[in-house]
């Protein structure tokens, strides 16, 4: 048990977690734009770009942010 709760916080990979009218993403290198239809994060292996409308910040720390609004596709570009 102790080994699963160890590889869940030493976890560095990108993740983004899609609800009803939000979004959270964790674990990004950088923002690299947040605008009411577009949303663009540098991660280890690329960019991540979240399209929809009505995005709102709704809560951000140093590698989590939480962004509210509907998302309508995501795109994924590996570098």
């Amino acid at each position: 048990m102790f080994s699963k709760v160890k590889d869940y916080i030493l976890d560095q990979e990108f993740r983004l977690t899609l609800l009803e009218h939000r979004f959270f993403a964790v674990n990004f290198i950088k923002i690299l734009s947040l605008e009411e239809e577009r949303v663009s994060f540098s991660t280890s292996y690329g960019r991540v770009v979240v399209k929809g409308k009505g995005f709102s910040l709704q809560r951000l720390l140093e590698s989590e942010v939480l962004i509210g609004g509907e998302v309508s596709q995501v795109e994924v570009t590996y570098e």
